[in-house]
């Protein structure tokens, strides 16, 4: 019945959900010179001043595979989930007007926000294919299965973008206390350095992370050239799916107080 409630509302409020997508493309890149542009630059000079720092500063290295291209491959894939859940946490207090005069599925404003950074992630796939020739990588048939790791970290961010979205209108600090913990996250997770660099005791733990698991997938391929084990296959699947469930739940059951706290 839910499933069916959400298809029925995705068919009439598609109108709505591609103004809501087109509408932060034209804030996004309004009065900006190279525009989308952009969407293509900003991973390759992120890449290169963080390339800078930790491949000469602090010495790290990745043997047998191009830094570049691992350092990029985790930073598109942590980047997206940094963004989208950013932009979900705030969107139901940002649409707070709108919603007050017209009924509209809440949901839609998470959805929207995890969309619109999607289409910036696919366009910075463009630099990290070409990071991928330039360091002599190239490509090979197991790239096929690169959707289903994206497909995977969409569900997750959505999910974690229905938790955040619907916590933070109870809760403000919700916008600080985030940040602190994304900052956090984003070091517990291995985007800029191999985790076996860490200590063997301390692997397991940095391995509960999901997204440990959807970078991993991407590098197995895209780096290594195999297809990931089954366990990391299944680990994706059931962390995104799960999340997105409790993400739902959650949503579901505190939307229809939003109202109160306008």
């Amino acid at each position: 019945m839910f499933l069916k409630n959400v298809t029925t509302n995705l068919k009439k409020y598609s109108f709505l959900l591609r103004q809501l997508v087109s509408r932060d493309f034209k804030v996004k890149y309004k009065r900006s010179i190279l525009g989308v542009v952009w969407s293509l630059l900003y991973p390759l000079l992120t890449m290169a001043v963080m390339a800078i720092v930790f491949s000469n500063v602090f010495k790290f290295s990745t043997p047998g595979v191009s830094y570049l291209a691992y350092l990029l491959s985790g930073l598109i894939m942590f980047n997206y989930y940094s963004e989208a859940s950013n932009l979900s946490m705030s969107s139901v207090v940002a649409n707070f007007p709108l919603i007050n005069k017209i009924y509209i599925p809440k949901y839609i404003f998470p959805l929207s926000k995890c969309l619109f950074v999607g289409i910036n992630f696919l366009l910075t796939l463009i630099p990290f294919y070409i990071v991928l020739f330039a360091t002599g990588t190239g490509v090979n048939i197991y790239h096929i299965f690169l959707p289903y790791a994206f497909l995977c970290l969409f569900m997750f961010t959505l999910g974690m973008g229905f938790i955040l979205s619907a916590v933070s209108v109870f809760l403000r600090d919700m916008f600080y206390i985030y940040g602190i913990v994304l900052t956090l996250w984003t070091y517990l997770t291995p985007v800029m350095y191999d985790i076996n660099v860490i200590s063997k005791s301390l692997q397991p733990f940095l391995k509960l992370n999901p997204m440990y698991h959807y970078i991993n997938f991407v590098r197995e391929i895209t780096l290594y050239g195999r297809i990931p084990q089954p366990f990391t296959w299944a680990t994706c699947i059931v962390s995104s799916v799960v999340v997105l469930i409790i993400g739902v739940v959650v949503f579901r059951k505190t939307q229809n107080k939003f109202i109160y706290y306008v």
